[in-house]
């Protein structure tokens, strides 16, 4: 396959994807392809390696029952969709913090020689450069922001598979949190829900196309 067949079916797979809303409920994605949607997320990159995320994948249908009351958003998707993942997002990712010292020595096999040497430099980093630390909030949302990088890769790679998604802000913060808490497949003291959303396959086809502004209209060339 040559650049140019490459770069049709890139273009082809962006024109496919559009936020499904309802899903055919029949049709599931196969454990393969869901495997590699999963694989696009977790080899996604993330702002100085901190990877703060972890995906709760909910197929559990009572769950999802529950979920529609603190997801109004998700409604008509937790019904039908193949799959259903929720995004989170790591609450302390300081570069000093014992998390990201584990990825720093643990994952990435930073030298000990090396490792207070990092620290300080990525703590600049945060602090200094883009003042992460005026508030918790802050480095949240920093660390929020790197989900959804993993968010576009896994729907892009569910495009390019044939798989349909959407995805999801519409849940209550509040409200969400203490419902992931309570189910047991979140501790608040380390993650906060960030995005969702939805695989499967359409119920129907989208009544138009694709509706973008041109790229002279988004595009600004430096040269």
């Amino acid at each position: 396959m040559d650049n140019k067949e490459m770069r049709q079916i890139i273009i082809d797979a962006f024109n496919f994807r559009h936020a499904t809303k309802q899903f055919n409920p029949d049709k599931k994605v196969s454990d393969a392809d869901f495997q590699t949607i999963l694989e696009a997320g977790r080899l996604s990159p993330s702002s100085i390696g901190s990877e703060p995320w972890r995906f709760v994948v909910v197929q559990n249908e009572e769950m999802r029952e529950k979920l529609r009351e603190v997801a109004p958003g998700a409604i008509g998707k937790l019904e039908t969709a193949s799959h259903f993942v929720i995004l989170l997002a790591r609450r302390n990712v300081k570069a000093d913090s014992e998390y990201f010292r584990h990825m720093l020595t643990d994952i990435q096999k930073v030298p000990d020689e090396k490792l207070e040497d990092m620290v300080k430099g990525f703590t600049s980093f945060q602090n200094d450069n883009l003042n992460l630390y005026e508030s918790e909030r802050s480095l949240w949302d920093w660390a929020s922001k790197q989900t959804y990088i993993a968010l576009g890769n896994m729907m892009t790679a569910a495009a390019l598979l044939g798989v349909d998604s959407c995805p999801m802000e519409g849940f209550k913060m509040k409200e969400l949190t203490k419902f992931l808490e309570d189910e047991g497949v979140m501790n608040s003291e380390y993650f906060l829900p960030s995005v969702m959303v939805a695989f499967g396959y359409r119920k129907e086809d989208p009544k138009r196309g694709k509706t973008r502004q041109s790229q002279d209209e988004v595009v600004e060339w430096v040269m």
